[in-house]
This record gives C-alpha cells, sequence and structure tokens, in this order.
C-alpha cells in the first residue's frame, strides 16, 4: 500500500567515490553480529516547490556474508514523474581494490512485482550483482527528482537486524518557503543518538558508529529500539494533488475528499447485490452477512495504480473483477455496507507483528495497510478484508493493539484496534493416550484455537489432507510419530476459533527401566531452547498474551500400575503462571496442564528471570511418571 521508497541503506545520497572502503577499516564492534556494515552513506534533499523534491543519494555497503546479499543490491524505486540521474555503481574487493564499475545501462527496469502478478504504476530499476567472494563493498550513488512532496523519509541508522553503521548523514535544504515540522525520537534503551547542527542554509542530521541488532530470541522490532527523525511539510503534493497536514483533521479532509470520494461511487449492479442478500436482523448480523458474501467473491491481489497507489480501485472495478489489493478490498466492502445504509469508515494501519503506532502529535502520510472500522451501538467491528479465511469481527496478531488512521467526512479519528486477553489467545487441548508395552503410544485428541492462536493455526485452511497431517507432524515435533491423521477441520468464521482432531501413533515415547516404564507428562509441548544471557543488551517482548489448557488422559496398559508421579505444581512470575495437576482414575491418569503468559516489554536485566520461568515450565513438562507391571 505505501508509495515505494528505498530511502534506506541503499539510496541514501551523495559523493565519497575517493574512498576504496577496505575492510580491515572496520571495528571489530561493527563487525559484531553483522551481516553487513553501512560504511557511509548521505542524502542531501532539496525542497524546491511544493512539487519538486530532489534527492542526492549515496551509499557504501560492506557486505559481509551471503545473508545481506539481498540488502546491498543497488535499487532505486521510481514512478511516472519521478526522474533518476548521475547513477554509478563500483563493487570493492575485501582490500578495497576496485572489481567493477557499473552505470544506468547495466541496470535492468522491471514494475516493482515483490508480490507476484499485481498492476502496478511503480517501478523499480536494480543491478544484479553476484559475488564470487565475501566481504566485497557496493558504492552506489544516483540523484533523483519527485513531484511527490508528502512522502519524506524518516531517517533512521537502518531498519533490519545484522545491519551495523559507520557513518549516515541526512541534510534537508528547503527551499521552498513552505513550513518544515521535524521531530526526533530517541531510543528509549540508549541504543543510538542522532547529532543536528546547521550546515550551509540546512539541516544536517548524522549518525556515526551504530552495532548491529542481533536477532535474539524476543527482541523488538528495530523500530522501537533506534532512533529516528521523521519531517513533514504542512503543505504537500501527490501525483499533482496538494493539501495540508498541518493536523490529523487538515489531512483528512484532504484523503476523505482526494483520495476515496471519486472513488467511493456505488452502481445498479452493486445495489442489486445488496438487495439479493436479503438483510434482516441486527446490524452486527447484518454486517457479518456482507462482509462474508464479499470474501465468498474476491481475492486479494496487490495493485498500485493512481495517486501515488495510495487511491483504491473503484468497487465496480472489484466487483466485476474479483479481486484487489487492501484499499480496493477495503472501498468495496464500505459501498456495499454504505448500500446497506450501514455508516463504516476506511482505516490505515501499520500492519507489524510487533505493534507500531501512529504519533497523535506528528501529521504525517505513513501506514502499510487499510483495513475498515465499523460502528455500533455495542462497540466497533474491525474487518480485515484481505482474506477469504479469516473470521468476521476479527483482526490479526499484526494489526492488533495499535491505533489507526480512521477517514471520515470530518477528518481523521485516531482510533484504538482490539487488544485481546489472554483468554481470548487461546489453544485447548484434550488428549486421550494408550501407553503400549512395546514403548509406543496410540492417541486422539481435540484441538481448539481461538484469538491470535487462531491466526496461527489459519494456514491449514488452504492445505490438502496430506499436506495438514505433515503440517501438524512438524508442528507437533515433540511426538516421533509413526502416523498422524488430521481430521474435523473447521475454521470458524463467526467466532473466530479452528477446530480438528488428531489420530495418531508415536514411537519411543517411554522408557524401560527394568520390568518397568517411564514417559513424560505433557506429550505435546514447546521445544524451544532456553539460555540464559549475561550480556543481553536489549530488552525483550512478549507480544502477546495467550492461554494453553491441556488435558490429557493416559490408559495404562494391562496390567500395569502407577509406582511414582510427581507432584502437583504451580509456578508464579511476573511473566505468567504454569499449572500441573495429576490425578490416578482406576487405570488412568489424568494430567491437567495450564499457562498463562502476560503480554509486554521487559527490560534486558529481567529476561535471565525469564529464562528460568520457562526453564521450570519445561522441566515440569518433562517431569516423568513411572508405571510398573502388577504382581
Amino acid at each position: 500500500m505505501m508509495k515505494l521508497w528505498c530511502i534506506g541503506a541503499l539510496s541514501l545520497t551523495s559523493v565519497y567515490y575517493a574512498q576504496s572502503y577496505p575492510v580491515s577499516e572496520i571495528s571489530d564492534v561493527l563487525k559484531k553480529n553483522a551481516s553487513a556494515v553501512i560504511r557511509n552513506e548521505s542524502t542531501v534533499l532539496e525542497i524546491n516547490k511544493i512539487d519538486e523534491i530532489v534527492y542526492r543519494n549515496s551509499s557504501a555497503i560492506t557486505v559481509i556474508n551471503k545473508d545481506a546479499v539481498g540488502f546491498a543490491i543497488p535499487r532505486i524505486y521510481y514512478e511516472k514523474g519521478n526522474t533518476a540521474s548521475n547513477i554509478k555503481v563500483t563493487v570493492y574487493d575485501e582490500k578495497g581494490v576496485k572489481i567493477k564499475s557499473y552505470s544506468k545501462s547495466d541496470f535492468t527496469d522491471v514494475a516493482a512485482n515483490s508480490q507476484g502478478a499485481f498492476y502496478s504504476d511503480n517501478r523499480v530499476m536494480y543491478l544484479s550483482y553476484t559475488p564470487t567472494t565475501y566481504p566485497y563493498t557496493i558504492e552506489f550513488s544516483y540523484d533523483q527528482k519527485d513531484p511527490n512532496t508528502v512522502f519524506i523519509p524518516d531517517f533512521m541508522p537502518y531498519q533490519d537486524f545484522n545491519i551495523s553503521l559507520q557513518k549516515s548523514s541526512f541534510k534537508i535544504i528547503n527551499k521552498s518557503g513552505i513550513n518544515l515540522r521535524s521531530k526526533t525520537y530517541e531510543s528509549p534503551y540508549g541504543f543510538a543518538a542522532v547529532k543536528v547542527s546547521d550546515e550551509d542554509g540546512g539541516k544536517l542530521y548524522t549518525y556515526e558508529n551504530i552495532p548491529a541488532i542481533d536477532h535474539e530470541d524476543m527482541t523488538p522490532n528495530p523500530q522501537k529500539i533506534l532512533p529516528k527523525v521523521s519531517f513533514s511539510l504542512d503543505q504537500f503534493s501527490l501525483v499533482g494533488k496538494k493539501g495540508n497536514i498541518t493536523t490529523w483533521k487538515d489531512f483528512g479532509l484532504w484523503y476523505y475528499n482526494n483520495l476515496l470520494t471519486p472513488v467511493s461511487v456505488s452502481t445498479p449492479q452493486i445495489k442489486s447485490e445488496i438487495a439479493s442478500l436479503n438483510l434482516s436482523g441486527s446490524t452486527e448480523e447484518k454486517v457479518k452477512k456482507i462482509y462474508q458474501y464479499m470474501q465468498s467473491k474476491t481475492r486479494y491481489v496487490f495493485v498500485a495504480l493512481g495517486i501515488g497507489g495510495w487511491q483504491p480501485m473503484l468497487p465496480d472495478e472489484v466487483q466485476k473483477k474479483g479481486y484487489g489489493d487492501c484499499k480496493g478490498l477495503t472501498n468495496y466492502m464500505k459501498t456495499l455496507l454504505d448500500e446497506a445504509g450501514i455508516p463504516s469508515y476506511y482505516a490505515i494501519i501499520n500492519s507489524n507483528s510487533s505493534p507500531i503506532s501512529f504519533d497523535t502529535d506528528f501529521p504525517k502520510m505513513g501506514g502499510n495497510h487499510a483495513i475498515l472500522v465499523v460502528p455500533t451501538e455495542k462497540g466497533n467491528i474491525w474487518l480485515e478484508n484481505t482474506s477469504q479465511e479469516i473470521a468476521y469481527n476479527h483482526l490479526s496478531y499484526s494489526t492488533t493493539d495499535r491505533n489507526v488512521l480512521a477517514v471520515k467526512p470530518t477528518g481523521i479519528e485516531i482510533m484504538q484496534t482490539p487488544v485481546y486477553s489472554s483468554e481470548q489467545n487461546k489453544e485447548k487441548q484434550i488428549l486421550n493416550i494408550q501407553l503400549n508395552p512395546d514403548k509406543t503410544i496410540n492417541g486422539k485428541g481435540k484441538f481448539t484455537y481461538t484469538g491470535n492462536q487462531y491466526d496461527f493455526n489459519l494456514s491449514y485452511s488452504g492445505l490438502a489432507q496430506t499436506e495438514r497431517n505433515n503440517a501438524v507432524k512438524n508442528s507437533f515435533s515433540t511426538l516421533n510419530f509413526e502416523k498422524v491423521e488430521m481430521s474435523g477441520f473447521k475454521n470458524n468464521r463467526d467466532i473466530a476459533a479452528v477446530d480438528f482432531d488428531l489420530d495418531f501413533k508415536a514411537v519411543n515415547y517411554s522408557k524401560m527401566v527394568g520390568s518397568s516404564y517411564i514417559f513424560r507428562a505433557v506429550p505435546i509441548y514447546s521445544d524451544a531452547t532456553y539460555h540464559q544471557d549475561e550480556n543481553r543488551k536489549l530488552p525483550f517482548e512478549n507480544r502477546f498474551s495467550f492461554e494453553d489448557e491441556y488435558e490429557i488422559i493416559y490408559k495404562l496398559p494391562a496390567g500395569y500400575f502407577i509406582e511414582e508421579m510427581p507432584e502437583n505444581g504451580t509456578i508464579n512470575s511476573d511473566f505468567g503462571t504454569y499449572n500441573i495437576s495429576f490425578e490416578k482414575k482406576d487405570d488412568q491418569l489424568i494430567v491437567k496442564r495450564f499457562l498463562q503468559m502476560k503480554k509486554g516489554l521487559h527490560p534486558k536485566e529481567k529476561y535471565n528471570d525469564y529464562i528460568g520461568f520457562r526453564k521450570k515450565i519445561m522441566n515440569a513438562d518433562n517431569s516423568k511418571i513411572l508405571i510398573s507391571k502388577k504382581s
């Protein structure tokens, strides 16, 4: 949905061709955990008038290993009205010796087709370079003129894990006479800081010597760790349409009148669609019927046409073609609701596994996704319109717990998406297991997932039976399956629940001790590895709360009894609660397990406490039961 910029490691500006960047000059601190090192990058940005920005970009990136080859590929994203010039690329070896130079004629120019078959005005020029040895350095520079002034990029050191930075600068020269707002967001963890100075009629921002963020377990998105500087002009142009963005209200009025109103057009065919649904009942019942109808006849295809890729397709096009992107499908759904007399609001959001919200005090064009919010007397209904499978009034983990820009005729209202409780994000597991003297088990299980745990299991919907069996075998890898069969799969799109049954046989579950057997208490559990880290540098994040509730009913082999079993146990911590209990009942052992985890962003000093909590849970899951033959 966003206009495609590559103003990051690759497109940031100017003129450093006197250097050759030997790898020996990189400090050990910057090499640590880094797949690539940004040696020197610069952007000089000149705002000449409301519809003209000139970027002078350069970067030099040392690629340490193959994981960063894609990161360092020279790319220039553009669309009609952009022009790129003075394109130069030079590749150096480890010692800084020049290998080869390239120019514009060596670039390939294609549609910006990152999502398969779709329709887009966006294009990308890229240089395909296949390295023969590592490390190597790519130096890349170009100039670009852009008539769209609404998209001034944020200045961050980098935006991904395992990238470090020697030096980066961002200079803005504003000749337009239009007020340019800026806001500096400091790193909440003191990880890095930006330097700001005045230079030659402009403002210069600089980062230096920033180490890589390792993709450690539970590390938050780099955007939550790093500093950044945001910029926005009070007046802007987007594909010739001029507007104000001094307040969210101003920007919302422009957005509504220029991007949404021209495509909020119904047709006789859309009117007849609504009429054919014979709607009745409450508002909620009507919205559900319309939404599930829309899902049944559309599919997601990325489209970036018209007004910088920000304007939705006409609902008539979506209705006839049966496809659209988040913008088009959301606008089509809104038009259907309009015809039913049900108000709704197009909402712009940051879709990301780690929640990122808009700054309520700094209006700026942003977001990468569109959803729909339907206000009712019973509360807001939230609709994700790009999935044919997702449940009604359910948002996935990538869009919950953050704010949205709801575009209304009166301007933008900033609204909050739902936060699901641990009880809503639930896994329920009931297993009936026959223990066999040959160390195998035969089992039947019933599984239910709701909330965010529903999201993680929705992928089974699109799989054939054999694929489902293989997928669940991989997911439950703590059992050594000889056979496994999933049946009764149901995606309940009314209440956001996935249900299925399992029929399985697993080998080597028990271990012989003389004539007795021992086996672990919990058959299916997390087998993640947990390691203490005395040198943890960054906070850690549980991105959502959840509950797991298991009931495991073991049936003993004929002639056996339970000789030893663990005590009931409870583990409490700041991160959650765990309970496990054991009950003998005739020839059965009933194990009940309950885990509640809390969401939260925690300081690095608590990481080892968290690891200790998870290890205690794993030990309890693996506690042993001894059965012996009756004498």
